[in-house]
């Protein structure tokens, strides 16, 4: 830990002053496009627009000290959601973002609420909406980096990752995940700052417990310095009470110190002596304030660290390469405007009269709010210098990668799709070398249990740094656990939020620095709710990647209870830019599997989630049809989101019709078998997807070409209603919505309570799942 003296070389260049004129500018700026959306626009929802102006004028310093004097090109920085009016103001003044849009903050084709790597206009490197997840973001953006570079050496070099977070933020578990992990303490690529406020959306945080949060970051191999005073308030220290000073100041409950802030000038003396302060050198500490002019104390008391714009740049400059940095930068939320230092600016708005007034300390006017500076200042000059500095030329994508739509080696023995999808990846590196060279696999220390073992016996295990596997000469050991810098497995400890986040990073490789990756990760199923907020952030920053929930359902019956998943299906099939995949059978996994890949990575490409089974399927039961011909088409009904069986099977002929997915598909075809013995024809769709077959209902008479196809109509033909019964290892919610086919009658059979341990099919009995409760259900339908 490191508690950082004031600097004793002052910043040359770029000057101290000029920074803080782009400042004051920046401050103005930000301020204004809070103000603009809110009092500027038309509102007759009675919806507020609102923004955080306390909170941006808090970070304005930190981020001038970056923009201004330290980013280059190859950085990437987080931004913490409240600031984001900043970075559109500093975007502005760099001449990455038009005039046009600073009034249409929270607006339709404007600026986005919160920074938004896809949606904003300007220059944003991270989304960072979701408080916590986007604060880790430029950390898995590192480590993706790191892979890229190792993996292919023509790849664009990287700089700095940087977050900046309220201190907030840090009570959020995915921070601590995060910076827990043990390959983070060698990236020296990565800096935090911290913008140490002191408050929350509530309240005055009444200990912010700074001593505690330092040690977890240094105990973690983080370097952590400390920038608690600038230089002005330091000289004082200096002086004969100055210690006293500093005591009395650092004593103050963070409450009291900000009630100080609210109070004129003449009253901070008072305030600063009350209760006997100072002890025995009380008169020395007297003496300095008596000495010091009202307005200078006033300026005194709040030249914190976060606000000295020549420490900060200094402080950047200097920082350890070789260990990630955390910087605890203490501000005032809400510096420099009427609301400063007040409890409850979190969401306050300036009045007209508080913005008249903050034109004339920033020196513009309320009716030209968007001034640049003017070209030949000293200001104008660094803004056109650095805006030229950070400019990035456009990614050039790598050769497109061949993906094939069938690996072709056949299933003859039962198998699962879980044990399909460890096959399919052992066997890429021969047959479809290019991709296989593009995939990395991720897991929270699930690999072997999830059937990654021959991948990685194959690629190996990807290390920030090579490591000696002393295992290398056991004849016993199955799985060849190799770390070095050219794996191609990253495991990670049993935290599934570093894994999606992680996954997010690797997903967007092909945009951010033009490589290609089609990363994939295998989770057990259940815990995908615990992954789903970040998982959901990485998809909407732009991540392309295939999540593995395996194994899924009830069908995992000994595990029980917290082993067992439900409403995953309806998770997958509600996920915007994802595609859900549940197939049954190993060759159903190949062709659906190969297919999300070739959108992984791509223009246009979409994320995938595969719901995945233990439970080894009898291939003959799909009757993969031999006929080359009738094998594609059965592939593209896969690929499209389901089939019929057996293919040649007439819709016309059906009394009722049973709808399966994934690993119930045997009781389903026993089901369907055993109604033929009792006069009933039943006919039989196995569902590939229901998120697909959903939008291909959502297509009909859509003017949206894109949003699905005809698969709907070709597995339930309009010309032939007849009863459903829908049977589903998953909430059954699931598949209801195919009574809106063809306004047929149905009964959605699935799991809605918690398992528990038992044999398999005590556990489809417990649930209705079962054979027999399919027949039932059916016959009723069918009104026998």
């Amino acid at each position: 830990m490191n508690d950082m003296p004031p600097a004793t070389t002052p910043v040359t260049l770029p000057d101290v002053d000029v920074l803080r004129e782009i400042a004051r500018r920046v401050l103005w700026l930000s301020a204004s496009i809070v103000d603009a959306a809110n009092a500027g626009r038309p509102n007759d929802s009675g919806v507020k627009v609102g923004g955080h102006q306390a909170s941006s004028a808090s970070m304005v310093d930190i981020m001038v000290a970056l923009w201004f004097a330290e980013l280059t090109d190859q950085d990437r920085v987080s931004v913490k959601p409240h600031a984001s009016p900043v970075l559109h103001a500093i975007n502005y003044l760099l001449g990455d973002l038009d005039e046009s849009y600073l009034p249409l903050l929270r607006a339709k084709g404007g600026l986005q609420s919160y920074p938004s790597r896809l949606k904003d206009p300007g220059t944003v490197d991270f989304s960072t909406g979701s408080v916590g997840i986007g604060a880790t973001a430029a950390l898995w953006a590192a480590m993706a980096h790191r892979y890229v570079s190792s993996r292919f050496p023509g790849a664009p070099a990287g700089g700095r990752f940087v977050s900046l977070l309220g201190d907030a933020e840090l009570d959020e578990g995915a921070i601590w995940e995060a910076v827990m992990d043990p390959a983070v303490a060698k990236m020296g690529e990565l800096l935090w700052v911290v913008d140490l406020n002191r408050q929350s959306l509530d309240r005055v945080v009444p200990d912010i417990q700074i001593a505690k949060l330092q040690g977890m970051f240094a105990a973690a191999g983080w370097q952590v310095v400390v920038l608690k005073w600038g230089r002005v308030i330091s000289r004082l220290f200096e002086r004969p009470g100055g210690p006293a000073l500093r005591a009395r100041l650092e004593a103050m409950p963070n409450e009291e110190y900000q009630r100080m802030l609210r109070v004129g000038p003449a009253q901070i003396a008072e305030r600063i002596l009350a209760g006997g302060a100072g002890g025995t050198d009380a008169p020395q500490l007297k003496a300095l304030l008596d000495e010091i002019a009202p307005a200078d104390l006033a300026v005194a008391v709040r030249d914190l660290g976060g606000h000295d714009l020549g420490l900060l740049v200094d402080t950047f400059r200097s920082v350890d390469p070789h260990r990630p940095t955390v910087v605890f930068a203490y501000t005032v939320k809400g510096r420099g405007l009427p609301t400063e230092g007040h409890p409850s600016n979190h969401s306050a708005l300036l009045s007209a009269a508080q913005m008249d007034a903050l034109a004339v300390t920033s020196g513009m006017e309320r009716a030209t709010p968007w001034q640049r500076f003017e070209p030949d200042t000293a200001a104008g000059r660094l803004c056109a210098e650095r805006g030229g500095a950070l400019r990035r030329e456009p990614v050039t994508p790598t050769a497109p990668v061949a993906l094939p739509a069938q690996l072709g080696h056949g299933y003859r023995k039962p198998t699962s799709t879980q044990a399909a999808l460890g096959r399919l990846l052992a066997d890429l590196p021969r047959d479809a070398p290019e991709a296989a060279a593009r995939v990395v696999t991720c897991s929270p220390d699930v690999a072997s249990s999830t059937n990654l073992g021959g991948w990685i016996n194959k690629t190996g295990v990807w290390s920030v740094e090579d490591r000696h596997d002393w295992f290398a000469d056991d004849a016993e050991r199955v799985l060849r656990w190799r770390e070095d810098s050219k794996g191609q497995h990253i495991e990670l400890g049993i935290a599934e939020v570093n894994l999606v986040s992680l996954l997010g990073e690797l997903g967007v490789t092909w945009s951010r620095w033009g490589e290609r990756l089609i990363p994939i990760a295998t989770i057990y199923d259940p815990f995908v709710s615990r992954a789903l907020e970040p998982w959901s952030y990485g998809i909407y920053a732009g991540g392309q990647s295939i999540l593995v929930g395996t194994p899924s359902g009830v069908t995992l019956a000994p595990e029980g209870g917290a082993h067992q998943s439900i409403t995953t299906p309806s998770i997958g099939l509600e996920q915007p830019g994802c595609v859900a995949w549940e197939p049954a059978f190993a060759q159903d996994l190949e062709w659906c599997f190969l297919h999300a890949m070739s959108q992984v990575g791509v223009e246009g490409g979409t994320s995938a989630y595969f719901r995945l089974s233990t439970r080894p399927m009898n291939p003959e039961l799909a009757r993969v049809p031999d006929d080359p011909a009738l094998r594609e088409r059965r592939r593209r009904q896969a690929v499209a989101g389901g089939y019929r069986l057996p293919a040649d099977h007439l819709p016309r002929d059906e009394d009722v019709t049973l709808v399966g997915v994934g690993a119930i598909m045997p009781e389903v075809l026993e089901a369907a078998k055993s109604l033929a013995g009792h006069g009933v024809r039943a006919g039989v769709v196995c569902l590939t997807s229901p998120d697909l077959v959903f939008r291909s209902l959502q297509q009909r008479d859509s003017r949206d070409a894109g949003l699905g196809s005809g698969i709907l109509d070709e597995l339930f033909p309009a010309e032939y209603p007849a009863p459903l019964v829908t049977v589903h290892d998953g909430h059954p919610h699931t598949l209801a919505f195919l009574a809106a086919a063809r306004g047929d009658r149905i009964r959605s059979l699935g799991v809605t309570m918690f398992g528990q341990s038992s044999g398999l099919a005590d556990a489809y009995r417990l649930h209705g799942i079962d054979t027999g409760s399919i027949i039932d259900a059916a016959l009723t339908m069918a009104g026998r």
